[in-house]
């Protein structure tokens, strides 16, 4: 999915090319998985006449400051991306759509028309983007809840050394928790922990102060490097893992052999000559990455309940449940209006359940299509295999659906 260095390119891009001009058209698309929580004729009727000041962004949502609130706010989930008619900007590897024979293409979610003619859309052609109408887009989920931007608010060596004691989960599961720092997805943190040498498994709890200097000055300069490069793979420098990762492919780094396990509930390319475990700990690397394991299953301490990768709104099942029971237990009040505001936030958490139930599936439809391409490339894959293949993902959806309703209950 798009991460920093996408969604960077893409606000700049904006900046660029569309800063104090007047909207003139709005076309949003009638859906309401991707158009969230406001009706199309409300959003398109927001926007005409307004003009764009500034393109903002924090971690991997970006959204435009308008003359005057609200504001549209986009989350661009497994492929969202900005398209500027006639301009190039960077997408995402899996994100692009076809825009030369079809503008705006089929899959348009937000389209805007600018007063010089410049059109501009954001697609969406896997549904898990969200498009948000918002008076304070920093106020409210999912921005308010990010943690600082690996870009515009780097951590210090200081911060990440005092911060990483405290936590008990493996590195790259932190390194995607979007709450402890916003921005780095999948491929960013594989380059990352590759680049400093360090496993991705490895607990975070159990890094020594120089794997803590090598992790933060590696973080800097891979997410500044690829953001000055507007994301553009291609020129990222040739022994990055970045090109050696997609498709679990096997293959060699400068001569040594790339592995795949699954570290952070994802696909996970790394160099074992390279990248070392440490310690007793006891690690599995072999077998077919799972779904995403629910929180009991990752073995984080009370600091990490919000052990996201790509799922950009942080999880609050937990924090919800514990208030609404602190509120059950008091007495007094039991106004009409106490009790719509439960069934009020009940509703939001089951729309936030059901929006990061959709992104975790789809973060793990996105590591099978990797494995499914590499299996393509086998000559000798055989129909059985794929046969066999198709009902573990069969049982595996089944499995994370049942899942993700427990989950629900246990709100509820």
């Amino acid at each position: 999915m798009p991460e920093l260095p996408e969604v960077e390119a893409a606000r700049r891009a904006v900046e660029d090319n569309c800063i104090g001009k007047k909207i003139k058209k709005a076309i949003i698309a009638d859906d309401s998985k991707v158009i969230y929580g406001v009706s199309r004729s409300e959003f398109e009727a927001s926007l005409l006449g307004k003009t764009i000041v500034a393109a903002r962004r924090k971690g991997k949502n970006m959204w435009l400051e308008l003359d005057s609130p609200p504001f549209p706010s986009f989350q661009f989930g497994m492929a969202g991306a900005i398209y500027i008619k006639g301009v190039a900007v960077t997408k995402y590897k899996r994100s692009a759509v076809n825009d030369e024979n079809e503008w705006p293409s089929k899959y348009s979610k937000f389209f805007i028309e600018l007063e010089d003619g410049l059109e501009l859309s954001f697609t969406d052609k896997r549904r898990f983007a969200r498009v948000r109408l918002l008076n304070d887009p920093t106020s409210v989920p999912p921005i308010s809840e990010l943690g600082p931007d690996a870009l515009l608010e780097p951590m210090t060596l200081e911060e990440l050394t005092a911060s990483l004691p405290k936590k008990k989960t493996e590195i790259k599961a932190l390194l995607l928790d979007q709450s402890f720092i916003s921005g780095i997805g999948n491929w960013v943190a594989d380059e990352v922990l590759y680049q400093a040498r360090i496993h991705p498994r490895q607990v975070a709890s159990s890094l020594s102060k120089e794997n803590c200097s090598t992790l933060c000055k590696c973080i800097k300069e891979v997410i500044q490097y690829a953001v000055e490069l507007d994301a553009d793979s291609s020129r990222f420098p040739h022994e990055w893992l970045f090109h050696f990762r997609w498709g679990k492919k096997p293959g060699k780094i400068n001569g040594k052999k790339i592995d795949f396990i699954t570290a952070g509930g994802r696909t996970t390319a790394f160099v074992p000559e390279l990248q070392k475990l440490s310690g007793s700990q006891d690690v599995k690397e072999a077998g077919k990455p799972k779904r995403r394991a629910s929180k009991k299953n990752k073995g984080e301490d009370d600091d990490d309940d919000n052990d996201n990768d790509d799922a950009e709104e942080p999880a609050k099942e937990e924090k919800k449940a514990g208030s609404l029971k602190s509120r059950k237990g008091t007495k007094g009040g039991g106004s009409k209006g106490r009790k719509q505001s439960k069934k009020n936030k009940s509703k939001e958490s089951d729309d936030d359940e059901n929006a990061e139930d959709d992104e975790n599936r789809a973060a793990a439809e996105d590591d099978d299509e990797e494995e499914e391409e590499a299996e393509k490339k086998k000559p000798n894959q055989v129909t059985k295999s794929k046969q066999a293949k198709g009902e573990k993902k069969s049982n595996k959806r089944v499995q994370t659906s049942q899942n993700g309703k427990n989950a629900k209950r246990k709100v509820k």
